[in-house]
């Protein structure tokens, strides 16, 4: 049966194996067609004048033009949804922030060996399901000023299950310290930035899960302590969950909640992907309703999928304050929309209300 309405990509990278092996991949997606290839951003900008595609896949580091130079021409001129795409390296992955605060939706990292190899089939359902919610997501235009397929078995999606037992109903005893846990994947990057930016030093500890690759969340985490006043950092497993500081789940780890005494602290560690995702949002907030319970305020941002939407329902019942975003601010409304659907929000708020909530818990 023939597809109506595939998702148009256009591959933009100087490497003609890159293109060809990405262009398999998409392919083998009967709902996606790789409808051009380019070398550079020159040769692609001819394209787009030809057919507008759907979604861009962009390499960053390239000849005549930079990646980041035609994003940020093509943000003001004809927005349209930008997948970067990476090296695992940390040089990349700090372009690949500055990529995502220009207006890209979300980053991939390039095919390699091991766990990243197009011969596992995790990884090719994670780049084809990538261009297919970058094709959904409204672009919009912004000033000039910055703010192979395989045949091999897919992993099933498993729940927090796999990673945390059941949440007790034993009763917590309360502290005068909240835990407020966030969760977010696409948009959630500028969409986090907006929240704590505005936060003062006095504020409640933070812990967040945003959606990303290794390496790339202690950039974003560097990004962010950069510019905002209070202490952004990748947590190490032991950290503090203290006032004045967000510690963000590094990429490819599951962070915990836990507590000693009147002391929250977090682990980070390995386990199987929760909702295909490591780190998984329903993982912290299952340890948030088990560690936290009613001294805890959740938050689901923008995002595809329902991962947190399950954790944050454990949270309300747990008794803390639950919150999801509208979805007139969200870039995506997936996430925050199955929380609002299994009645795990108590609140439904926009993004730019956020940081008020969290400066009041």
């Amino acid at each position: 049966m023939k597809i109506l309405n595939k998702v148009k990509v256009l591959i933009v990278d100087d490497s003609a194996v890159v293109r060809q092996v990405m262009t398999n991949v998409l392919n083998a997606d009967p709902e996606i067609e790789v409808m051009a290839t380019a070398s550079d951003p020159y040769i692609a900008a001819s394209k787009i004048a030809v057919e507008i595609p759907d979604v861009i896949l962009l390499d960053i580091e390239m000849p005549r033009m930079d990646g980041l130079s035609f994003l940020q021409k093509l943000m003001t001129q004809k927005p349209i949804p930008v997948i970067v795409f990476s090296s695992l390296s940390e040089k990349g992955s700090q372009i690949a922030i500055r990529a995502l605060e220009l207006g890209a939706v979300d980053v991939i990292l390039k095919p390699g060996s091991g766990n990243r190899s197009l011969m596992n089939p995790d990884v090719v359902k994670a780049i084809q399901e990538g261009v297919k919610i970058a094709a959904k997501v409204f672009v919009k235009k912004r000033s000039g000023k910055i703010q192979a397929h395989t045949n091999g078995r897919v992993a099933p999606k498993l729940s927090a299950d796999a990673v945390l037992g059941q949440v007790s109903n034993k009763s917590m005893i309360k502290t005068t310290e909240k835990v407020i846990a966030i969760g977010a994947s696409t948009g959630g990057t500028e969409a986090i930035r907006q929240v704590l930016e505005p936060l003062s030093h006095d504020v409640s500890g933070i812990v967040i899960v945003q959606h990303m690759p290794e390496l790339f969340t202690k950039s974003f985490a560097d990004r962010l302590n950069e510019i905002c006043s209070i202490t952004v950092q990748e947590a190490k497993d032991g950290d503090s969950v203290i006032r004045g500081r967000a510690l963000i789940a590094p990429g490819n780890k599951h962070m915990i909640l836990k507590r000693t005494g009147a002391r929250y602290y977090v682990e980070v560690r390995d386990g199987d992907l929760v909702n295909r995702h490591r780190p998984a949002v329903d993982v912290l907030f299952r340890s948030v309703a088990m560690y936290a319970g009613s001294n805890a305020v959740g938050i689901l941002m923008t995002g595809m999928g329902d991962d947190g939407a399950k954790g944050l329902l454990e949270m309300r019942q747990a008794g803390a304050l639950t919150i999801a975003q509208d979805e007139k601010t969200s870039v995506v409304f997936g996430m925050p929309n199955e929380a609002i659907k299994i009645g795990a929000a108590i609140q439904v708020q926009p993004l730019y209300a956020l940081s008020k909530i969290i400066a009041s818990n």
